[in-house]
């Protein structure tokens, strides 16, 4: 899980929850708003859980929502490890930072929003593209739908 952050064609700025499966590299979750709380983060790793069930560890780097009191609670009460990667090293993340980086050219530095609802839009439609038609060279050439179909 990571963020990114952009803003707006009048500079209103907004930012991205990225929560990714290290195992079939698919992007679970593009959240995006104005303000992301440890609270909105739990809210959209429910959501997820609720559809892909619950994974034995989260990977995240030491941004004050993630070590925040109110999701460390709600991953030990979930019995969810939280692995912290070690701070100044982005590439213990490195599939993440891959990621972002892919969104950020193909889609944040493309468009000039006018609204947090079209950056939506538009972000969802390059999500189905990523998990379902983009094969990645990680996978074998795979898209990460295809790949875990066939793990």
């Amino acid at each position: 899980m990571d963020f990114m952050s952009d803003a707006l064609s009048y500079g209103h700025r907004f930012r991205t929850l990225n929560v990714l499966d290290d195992f079939n590299r698919q992007a679970l979750a593009i959240e995006v708003d104005t303000s992301l709380t440890a609270e909105r983060v739990i809210r959209t790793l429910k959501h997820i859980i609720a559809w892909r069930g619950k994974p034995k560890q989260i990977r995240v780097d030491n941004g004050p929502e993630f070590t925040s009191t109110a999701l460390e609670t709600w991953a030990m009460e979930n019995n969810i490890k939280l692995e912290f990667i070690k701070p100044g090293s982005p590439y213990q993340n490195g599939f993440v930072e891959r990621f972002n980086r892919s969104y950020r050219e193909e889609v944040l530095d493309l468009y000039l929003f006018e609204s947090l609802q079209e950056v939506r839009e538009i972000t969802d439609e390059w999500l189905d593209i990523y998990n379902y038609e983009r094969p990645h060279d990680s996978l074998g050439d795979m898209t990460p739908i295809g790949y875990l179909k066939v793990a």
